[in-house]
């Protein structure tokens, strides 16, 4: 599979440079991955933590340049170490016997060759629980196309309805090109599976961050989504847009308003969303983040 880096076009970007002699693209990732740490997460959605965590690991490098970042170390300055496929592997294997509950891949689509393999290795090692892609959505379904049969949830970002805004992550084409995406990965896992203890084994988790300002965009993203995917998929509309430090977009400058963004929650249920998770306000400056599922309005939820 690393023959793929002799053109590189895994991702939307196509920038075909040869990542197998040191010739770099716009992620800046060589052949060889590089990730910034794993542990077990505890503050994803409900039904991928549980009580025991997420086998989170953190892939250094991104396809995006988001001037919003919240993984500014990783995904812009590189920090990190160099593994190998079956050190890779390794870290899954050990990570389950931590106790957690899926492995979560975090930005991997840069390494979509190497992780296939590794993944492969792993299950053949005794790898049992789920696997996760968590992604920012913004992937060339061809790449997605390698990854069937592995990938057990997709948990992709859905940042922008407007290409105009794009502009903030320094891409033109993100709407199509992540819808695209999604309907790939929805065709690959389908509809939400769960085990006994009500934690997800398969299906999607469509992530959207609340950005200060943009709050009709917000509501044009989920109506799209509930359009489309109606219930079968989660939707979880995020309120943890931190500002953490001064940006040229004056907009994004400001704190997501606690009343605009009830009133995109009283959107999606006014649509008919029920299939969702949201946060609550302290998500916008404290490390751990709480989650309440979107049914939690029909027993009185004051917005």
């Amino acid at each position: 599979m690393e023959e793929l880096f002799n053109k590189c076009e895994l991702c939307p970007r196509k920038c075909m440079v040869n990542r197998n002699i040191g010739e770099i693209g716009y992620c800046r990732a060589s052949n060889k991955m590089k990730i910034g740490g794993y542990h077990l997460h505890m503050w994803e959605e409900p039904v991928i933590t549980g009580d025991k965590g997420s086998g989170t690991i953190f892939f250094s490098y991104c396809n995006l340049r988001c001037v919003y970042c919240q993984n500014y170390d990783i995904s812009f300055n590189c920090i990190g170490e160099e593994i190998t496929v079956n050190r890779l592997a390794d870290i899954m294997i050990e990570l389950q016997d931590m106790g957690a509950l899926n492995i979560n891949l975090v930005t991997p689509s840069h390494y979509i060759p190497l992780i296939r393999d590794s993944i492969i290795i792993a299950k053949d090692s005794g790898l049992i629980i789920p696997i996760i892609y968590n992604t920012s959505g913004y992937d060339r379904v061809e790449s997605l196309k390698l990854l069937e049969g592995l990938i057990d949830i997709y948990l992709p970002d859905f940042k922008y309805y407007n290409d105009k805004l794009g502009k903030y992550s320094n891409i033109s084409n993100y709407f199509e090109t992540a819808s695209l995406a999604l309907k790939e990965m929805y065709r690959q896992v389908g509809k939400l599976r769960y085990n006994k203890d009500g934690i997800l084994v398969k299906g999607m988790i469509v992530r959207h961050l609340v950005l200060p300002n943009n709050y009709d965009d917000s509501k044009k993203i989920i109506k799209y989504l509930y359009d489309y995917y109606k219930d079968n998929i989660i939707i979880s509309i995020m309120n943890q847009y931190t500002i953490i430090r001064k940006l040229e977009y004056s907009e994004l400058n400001d704190k997501v308003d606690e009343k605009e963004y009830d009133e995109i929650i009283n959107y999606a249920y006014d649509l008919g969303v029920r299939n969702a998770f949201i946060q609550e306000d302290s998500s916008q400056s404290d490390s751990s983040v709480s989650y309440t599922h979107l049914r939690a309005h029909e027993t009185g939820r004051n917005l």
